[in-house]
């Protein structure tokens, strides 16, 4: 059985997720996301490095950090999620830089409380005060326990995000002579640096950009249109593999 449940609260979304069969596909996120796994074992590779979460086991993942996702063995998975905008995240920490998770999988019972808690508030539609508290709550137990600064993205992996990042069609040849390789340089030098091909990672700040677009216009054929996805077939195919949810489901859970 494989469930996703959604909820969003301002610039936080929590999720919900039963998984036995179902299996995310590389993708990264421009949020942060924090989980804990609450039954078996998460099984997935972060920036290429296979990691085991555990019951109990709390999940980091930074901005734009690579990643796939599934259950270990056949007994399934549990688990829930929150999905931080990093500007809600400054904001909470008085941070000027970016932070960084140092380590992905930790095992603390204050911080598993403190997700919990808010996941369950969140879900339960609990007013915005009272979010915000746990938030709060949740960011001063992470402040030094599991953060660094964010170290600089390499500038070349950074530009050349940049460049697929400003066309709906992506056009590898020319991206690749922008940068003075060819083509096969091109994917080579992506997948090593990031441990996703261009292509993947085209189709994912598609998918990204798409996202954004239902929260903010709750319009999917606009989704489509406006990220050049060939029509609503498409769209839903890539998305279900992020988000475990068609774009309809998953806009129904979020209005």
């Amino acid at each position: 059985m494989n469930e996703f449940t959604y909820k969003k609260h301002k610039r936080i979304k929590a999720l919900s997720a039963t998984m036995s069969d179902f299996s995310y596909k590389k993708h990264s996120h421009g949020e942060y996301a924090i989980g804990v796994t609450k039954r078996g074992i998460q099984h997935y590779h972060l920036d290429g490095h296979l990691q085991l979460s555990h019951q109990n086991g709390i999940m980091f993942f930074n901005p734009e950090q690579i990643h796939d996702g599934m259950a270990h063995d056949d007994s399934g998975l549990e688990y829930v999620m929150l999905y931080i905008e990093p500007s809600l995240l400054l904001e909470a920490t008085e941070k000027k830089d970016l932070i960084r998770f140092s380590s992905p999988i930790i095992y603390n019972q204050i911080i598993q409380h403190h997700i919990l808690n808010l996941v369950d508030a969140i879900f339960h539609e609990e007013d915005e005060n009272s979010c915000d508290e746990l938030f709060f709550n949740l960011t001063e137990s992470l402040i030094g326990y599991n953060t660094t600064t964010k170290a600089n993205q390499d500038a070349l992996i950074r530009k050349m995000k940049e460049e697929m990042s400003t066309d709906n069609k992506l056009k590898i040849d020319s991206v690749a002579s922008t940068f003075g390789m060819s083509k096969f340089q091109f994917i080579r030098y992506f997948n090593t640096q990031t441990g996703i091909t261009p292509y993947q990672f085209f189709l994912n700040t598609k998918v990204e950009r798409a996202r954004a677009l239902l929260e903010q216009e709750k319009d999917i054929y606009l989704a489509v249109n406006e990220c050049d996805f060939v029509d609503l077939t498409h769209l839903n195919r890539q998305f279900k593999r992020v988000y475990g949810l068609t774009v309809n489901d998953y806009l129904k859970q979020i209005q």
